[in-house]
């Protein structure tokens, strides 16, 4: 396993081993020793086709998060909303599929989102603090001032999504 670097500072890109046979593969997830996080709480969402999720964090007890998708193939979108951060308010966006060699690491501080590209994905989280509902802030997923390139411009969205505030009201 080794880290990769993307343009924002701590948002890094964990490539993973894979061991592959004619049976199928093998791949390992995390080492405590490559992030140096403890994740206490992981979970696994499913999605349909043109679902978007996000953009999401949590204000009062942050997460960072792990990000691998053990099925399909998604856009992942974060957004850096780090006060101090020379990057704050900026997105990065990547493709990420059940075949990928990485997951995405995501510190606290970041809103995470992601549309499910496939006819269906399976998202495995691993989270370095429990779901906190009352903490929880949804950024306006098509906000004009992030200007995130989604793939298409009516995707499924639940009610919480479709109420998301834009950035400048964070």
């Amino acid at each position: 396993m080794k880290i990769i670097k993307t343009k924002i500072k701590d948002l890094v890109i964990v490539k993973t081993n894979i061991y592959k046979d004619h049976r199928g593969f093998f791949k390992e997830i995390e080492r405590s020793k490559i992030l140096k996080k403890k994740f206490i709480f992981d979970c696994l969402s499913y999605s349909k086709k043109n679902t978007l999720r996000g953009l999401h964090l949590q204000k009062i007890k942050p997460q960072a998060k792990l990000i691998t998708v053990a099925h399909g193939e998604i856009l992942d979108v974060v957004v850096d909303l780090r006060k101090n951060s020379k990057t704050y308010g900026k997105h990065f966006s990547i493709k990420i599929n059940q075949n990928s060699d990485f997951s995405l690491f995501i510190p606290e501080g970041f809103a995470h989102g992601f549309m499910c590209l496939s006819k269906n994905c399976i998202i495995y989280y691993k989270c370095t603090n429990y779901r906190n509902e009352k903490s929880e802030v949804t950024l306006k997923w098509n906000d004009k001032d992030l200007k995130i390139k989604w793939p298409i411009k009516k995707p499924i969205l639940s009610k919480k999504d479709r109420l998301g505030i834009p950035l400048s009201d964070y």
